[in-house]
């Protein structure tokens, strides 16, 4: 399997991973968590379903070489993403020190991007 071709299911898989999340959370959390809670679960969402389309955009795209931003895309999201959700649903406080790590990867994912288009040729 190509590189483009394993981006473009791992984009997929994370955003339809985020609406069945999202869905979860709204239909199934709202009577469980705290209203602080659900906002913490809905960030978490939000960041995933952006980077998902991100990740998609990377994917489909022959301009710029995408695999390193691609990687701490993902990252973000696994580390961002996954550590608000099981937080929020567990109050363990131990995983919101790893979402800051999360947000330093999406960072450097959306500095590798602008690093990438820089290098463009003019013309290109």
């Amino acid at each position: 399997m190509n590189n483009k071709k394993l981006w473009l299911i791992i984009s997929a898989v994370s955003g339809f991973t985020a609406v069945a999340i999202g869905a979860f959370g709204a239909h199934g959390l709202r009577e469980k968590l705290s209203t602080e809670m659900l906002e913490v679960y809905k960030t978490g969402v939000l960041y995933q379903l952006i980077h998902s389309v991100v990740l998609l955009a990377l994917s489909l795209n022959t301009m710029i070489k995408a695999q390193l931003p691609s990687i701490f895309i993902l990252l973000g999201i696994i580390l961002f993403s996954f550590s608000l959700y099981i937080y929020s649903t567990s109050g363990i406080s131990f995983f919101v020190m790893i979402t800051p790590i999360g947000g330093v990867c999406f960072l450097i994912g959306w500095l590798l991007i602008i690093y990438e288009a820089i290098k463009i040729k003019s013309g290109d």
